[in-house]
Parts: C-alpha cells; sequence; structure tokens
C-alpha cells in the first residue's frame, strides 16, 4: 500500500504516511495518487485547487473554513515543521468542538485529510515552514469564516511558548457559541 493511514482522535480526520524512498542522494515519495488515495481511506475527492503557503516561527494560521462551499484539505509540510490541527464543526456529530492536532513536518513526510465540516489551522514551529495543501473546492473568501484559536471551549494545547503572531480576521475570529457551524 502506498500510504500507511492512520485515524486521530477525530476518526474523520487521517494521518497519511507515504511510502519513501531514500537513499544517500535523497528521497522520492509520490505526494497524490487519486487511484492509491481511494484505495488507502475509502474516500473518492477531487481536487480543484493547490496553495502553497510560507510562513516564520509563531504564525499561527486558522481556524479557518468555508461555511458555503466547504473544502476538504490534503495538507502537508515541505519544509520546517508546523502542530495542524482540525476542529469538528457539525453540529450532528458526537465529536462537535472537539479537536486533534498533529505535527507535520518535511522530515516525517506525513499528510494530514481534513474533511469538509471541519475548521483549520497550523502553528509554525519552526524559523521558517512551506505548507502546501489540496481542495476539494475553490477558495470563496465571502463564506470564509474563523473560528477562534484560542477559545477556552475548544482547550486546543497549542505549543508555543509565546504569543502568536495572527492575522487580523483570525485576531477577531468567533469562538465555537457565535461560530457558523454545520448541521
Amino acid at each position: 500500500m502506498p500510504y500507511t493511514v492512520t485515524a486521530t482522535s477525530l476518526p474523520e480526520v487521517l494521518i497519511l504516511e507515504p511510502r519513501v524512498f531514500g537513499d544517500e542522494r535523497g528521497f522520492f515519495l509520490e505526494s497524490f495518487n487519486r487511484r492509491d488515495f481511494q484505495a488507502a481511506t475509502s474516500l473518492e475527492v477531487d481536487f480543484v485547487q493547490d496553495n502553497h503557503c510560507q510562513s516564520s516561527q509563531g504564525v499561527l494560521r486558522g481556524l479557518h473554513y468555508q461555511i458555503q462551499h466547504p473544502q476538504g484539505k490534503l495538507v502537508r509540510v515541505v519544509e520546517g515543521e508546523v502542530f495542524d490541527v482540525a476542529v469538528d464543526l457539525r453540529r450532528s456529530s458526537p465529536r462537535f468542538g472537539q479537536w486533534s492536532g498533529v505535527r507535520l513536518s518535511a522530515q516525517n513526510h506525513r499528510q494530514l485529510w481534513v474533511p469538509p465540516g471541519f475548521a483549520h489551522g497550523f502553528l509554525v514551529l519552526s524559523p521558517r515552514a512551506q505548507f502546501l495543501y489540496k481542495t476539494t473546492d475553490y477558495w470563496f473568501p465571502e463564506h470564509e469564516r474563523s473560528l477562534l484559536w484560542n477559545d477556552s471551549a475548544l482547550g486546543i494545547d497549542w505549543p508555543m511558548q509565546a504569543p502568536p503572531k495572527l492575522a487580523a480576521k483570525d485576531a477577531q475570529a468567533a469562538p465555537l457559541a457565535q461560530a457558523a457551524t454545520f448541521d
């Protein structure tokens, strides 16, 4: 199997570890193969957009989601390390408001599948990180929402030593009690 797949504490959020072939010259891995992804996860996804983000240490991006046109995301890090978080925003879910966090790095080659209906964000742990992700729907800024990263109702245990560097929209994000959510 080209991927090892492990469910997180939120069973729909999956850690994918691709098979890595390495030697003294470096390494090779197949970062995405639709057929193998489907076989490993039993999910049929159609990615429509790829994004690349570079951030410095202490930057926290998120927790983002789109209330209409929700996006599934397959995320990975190609330089540095991040603490990546998904929060279940589906009111019908028994895990509504719960979160899962995973360290993704260029060294561990892990990927994370974050399905539609979940907020997503990450904290940069290394001096710099390059973060790549595929999405199942396009970005619609008018439907984008931010969930407050430090909402005590979520209780996310961010591994930080100092206050994070935030975008204005993330600093002013809604707490879970006031956030737009999914059915």
